[in-house]
Order: structure tokens, then sequence, then C-alpha cells
């Protein structure tokens, strides 16, 4: 077989100082672990909650709070914060300090009047969020935002901590940090899922929620203060470098909202389809974050303090974030490719595997492997799409990717329209499809996004991407091993678990192996690895 030739620059240039060699990955072990926790917490709500009224004003509950979360927390701090941090803590540390506690005290302040006004303002949040909800899911909706506003803001300063923590190259801890909230969280459902009713069940697994927020929190303030001994919250750092970090907030926030629009737009509109469709796809969209989170935000997360240090000439800086991207690109591919694969031709089965079970039934899992379908086709630019952001964020470039987000959002919008509310009923198919159509137009808008900004970006740093045998060589590796996961599931038929745990595996080993066998260079890698953890 003929190698997979690697991207010349990744040959040549080694991208990352040794201290931090491991990063990503290091990021991808916390976020794995932390996502796992989170399925389980989502296999309990499924089997709890189901696709109820119940289940969907938690759904959108959750979806309300999580904006404040998204927006304020770690995108678009990471994406300001990190850059002139990464600097100072390199060349003046006790600058670093200074200019990290003022960050942190204006954020504390920030966040705190939100909650409140959040809080206060709720039942007019609602109608932006849920405008098909009626009576009894609205009344238990705006119960359980009031209730999970407070979480929501702890989860913005523990993003400071995360990005503090990042710098020093501590990626573990600010990564597992999460494990706390969802353990909370599992205990609660545990506990009083087969004691409390429905609506009930909803409310205590929200005031869980917030426990859970902060113990994240209170778990990364010790590393915290240990690494920046000269931290001090309000520490009144030097005008110019706070005024640059609230500089760049500005569009990174901008940014984060624009892209948290086009996720609430999605929610708006699947509130307009049948009865649970609203909580079918919150449980399918944890499956979905999943391969987004462990290798597109994983490799992104690792890799922007580093980025952020390049120096030397525009052709030296340039030749650095080449190499750091096209090996990132590469990370990002391999794993990517194969899970796009498996939402297309194994969804149900994930979504049986994980979700079936309880008030989730056959047909729930069948409609969740819709959206799992439609989320396959947006997959890989959306992760890649991470990557080329930071590498935005590291030039201290934060508008070029405001822009192309306000574009992928007006394409998600009228494209969901379309595709969830419009044509289902034109072409005569049950209206529950119309939530694929949701994430299959939000694919479609994610790839002209990452086009936008690669195309972009090569102006003014060179060629980047990935070359077009490497993906050929991983997408051929993916439809050997969607075969051979075909015809385990005809073998195991009727198997329940046990099958779809066997299809599952057999697909991933194959896909391994073939990537193998094509010397695709991430696969020995990937061998390498686990035979040093073993």
């Amino acid at each position: 077989m003929t190698a997979v030739p690697q991207d010349s620059a990744a040959q040549t240039v080694d991208v990352k100082p040794a201290a931090k060699r491991g990063g990503a990955a290091h990021v991808a072990l916390g976020i794995f672990v932390s996502r796992l926790f989170g399925i389980v917490r989502q296999m309990l709500t499924a089997s709890y909650l189901g696709a109820t009224g119940a289940g969907d004003a938690f759904a959108a509950a959750f979806k309300i709070t999580n904006f404040l979360q998204n927006l304020f927390g770690e995108g678009a701090l990471s994406a300001s914060f990190i850059p002139v941090y990464s600097k100072l803590a390199k060349k003046d540390p006790e600058e670093a300090g200074r200019v990290a506690g003022a960050v942190g005290a204006i954020l504390a302040l920030v966040v705190a009047i939100i909650v409140l006004v959040g809080i206060i303002a709720t039942p007019l949040l609602i109608p932006l969020i849920a405008q098909g909800f009626e009576d009894d899911r609205r009344a238990l909706t705006i119960r359980l935002t009031r209730i999970l506003f407070p979480g929501a803001g702890i989860f913005v300063i523990s993003a400071w901590c995360l990005g503090i923590l990042n710098t020093h190259g501590k990626f573990l801890l600010s990564y597992l940090a999460p494990v706390f909230w969802n353990l909370a969280m599992i205990g609660a459902l545990l506990f009083a899922g087969p004691r409390q009713g429905e609506r009930d069940l909803a409310t205590t697994i929200a005031w869980a929620s917030v426990v859970g927020a902060a113990l994240q929190f209170l778990v990364q303030v010790p590393s915290t203060l240990r690494l920046d001994r000269f931290l001090r919250i309000g520490g009144g750092g030097s005008k110019p470098h706070v005024r640059t970090v609230m500089r760049n907030f500005g569009p990174a926030f901008v940014s984060r909202g624009v892209v948290q629009i086009s996720s609430y737009v999605d929610n708006w509109l699947a509130s307009f389809l049948p009865f649970g469709m609203v909580a079918t796809f919150s449980y399918a969209s944890a499956i979905v974050v999943l391969p987004v989170s462990l290798f597109g935000m994983a490799v992104s997360a690792a890799q922007l303090p580093d980025m952020s240090t390049a120096d030397g000439s525009e052709e030296e800086i340039a030749t650095y974030l080449r190499a750091s991207l096209s090996r990132g690109l590469r990370q990002i591919a391999y794993f990517v490719v194969p899970s796009a694969a498996a939402f297309l031709a194994f969804g149900d089965v994930l979504a049986a595997v994980l979700f079936q079970r309880g008030k989730f039934t056959a047909a729930d899992s069948r409609y969740a492997w819709g959206i799992l379908a439609g989320a396959a086709i947006g997959l890989l630019a959306s992760t890649m799409g991470r990557l080329y952001s930071s590498t935005y964020y590291a030039l201290h470039d934060t508008k070029t990717p405001l822009r192309f987000a306000i574009v992928r959002v007006t394409l998600t919008t009228v494209l969901g329209y379309l595709f969830a509310l419009w044509l289902p009923p034109r072409i005569g198919i049950d209206a529950h499809w119309g939530a694929a159509g949701l994430t299959a137009s939000a694919g479609i808008a994610g790839w002209i996004e990452f086009l936008l900004l690669r195309s972009r970006l090569n102006k003014r740093i060179g060629r980047t991407g990935i070359p077009a045998r490497f993906i050929i060589a991983l997408w051929g590796s993916a439809i050997v091993g969607v075969l051979a996961g075909w015809e385990m599931r005809r073998l195991t038929e009727g198997r329940g678990l046990i099958g779809g745990l066997l299809v599952l595996a057999t697909f991933g080993v194959v896909y391994l192996l073939m990537t193998i066998a094509l010397a695709v260079p991430e696969a020995s890698a990937a061998v390498d690895r686990i035979r040093r953890r073993f």
C-alpha cells in the first residue's frame, strides 16, 4: 500500500514547545471523560423524562441558560483573554496576574448583572426560544430557567479559570472539572428518578445542575491560584492590556452570540415540531457534540496558547501557523470522518445503545437517527472550522470569524425553516423528520463558513488544508467499516444492546485496520499512544 503523505510544513516545523506536547491529548482525555459522564446523565434523563412535555421543558430551559455560558464563557473569553495573557505570562508574569485579576473582576460583575436580569425577564425569553410551547410546558420552562440561570453564571467564571489553566499547560483539570457537574445531576437522577413524577424530577435536576456548576468552579480554584502567584482579583492590570482583552472580547462575544443564535433558531423551530421533538433533538445533540468537542475543541484549545506566542517575521509566523494548522486538521479529520460515517449508517444503533430504555422508545431512536444523519453533513466542516477560528484569534483577529459566522447563521435560519417546517408537508413525509432538516441545513451552512474561513486565511498566511489523498483514504476506510458493520448488524439482528455494541465495535476496528494498512500516520500514532498507556 502507498503511504498517505503528510503535509510538508508539518514535517519540517515543530510547532509545539516541549512543555506543551500532548496538550491536545490531555484536552481530549478530559473532554472524553466529562462527556462520558454527560452521556450517562443524558441516558438517565432520557429514561426518566423521555420525549415528554417535561423533557421538552427541561431541554428548552437548559438551552436558554446555556446561551449565557457559551456567549460569555469559553469561546469568547478564550479568544480574547488567552492570546494576551499567554504573551504576558511568558514575558511579565506579574503584569499577567494583574490583568487576569482585572478581567476576572469585570467578568464577575457583568455576569452577576445579567443573571439577575435574566431571572426577572425569563417570561420574555421563552417566546424567543420555544414559541411553540403552550400552557404547562411553557410554565415549567419558565420555572426551570429561573433555577438554572445562576448556574450558568458560575460556568462563565469557570471559563476564566480554564483560560489561566490552559495558558500554563494544565489542560486536564480544566476539562475534567465538568465531571463534578455531571455527577451532581446523575446523583439527583438516580435518587429522585424512581421517586418523583416528571415535572418534579425536572425541577430536582435543575437544582442539581446549579450545585454541580459550583463544584466545577471550586475544583479549579486552588490550581488557578497556585499557578499564577501574582493573581489578584480586581488587580488593576495596565489599561492597555486590559483594553486589548476587552476590545478583542467584543467581536468574539458577538461572534459567539451569532453562533448561539443559530442554535437557538434550531430550538425555536423545533418547538413547532410534534410533541417531544425538542427533547429528542437535545438527546441526539449530546451524541453530535461528542466528536466536535473531543477533536475540534481539543485540538483548538490546546493549540491556541501556543499559536498565540508565535514570534518573528511575518513569514516565520505564517510558517509556524501553517504547520500547526496542518497537523491539527489531520488529527481532526482522522477521527471526525468515521464519526460522520457512523452517524449516517448507524445513527439508530447509537441512539438505541445510549438512550432506548424507559420512556425513550424505538420510534424515538429512529427520529434521533435522522437528526444524526443530518448533522453528519457538516460535522467535518464544523470541527475544522473551530481550528481555523482559533488561528484567527491567535493573530488577534476576532472580526473575520464574526463576519463569516453571520453568513452561517443567516443561511442556517433560512434553510432551517425551509427544510424543517416548509418542506415535509409538501413532499408528504411525517413532520417528525423535520428535525433532520434542521441539522442538515446547519451542515450546509457550516461548510460555507468553513470555506470562507479557509479562503481568507490562505490569502493571509499561505495555502492551508488537507491533501485530497488523505481524505480519500479516510473515507474509503470508513466505507469499508460501514460495510463490515452492516454485515455484523445482519448477523446480530434482534440481540438488542449487545448486538448494537458489536456493530459499532466492528465498524471502529475495521476503520482502524484499514487506515493502518493504508499507512495513515495518524493511525500509527493512535496505536502507539494506546500501547504506551497500557
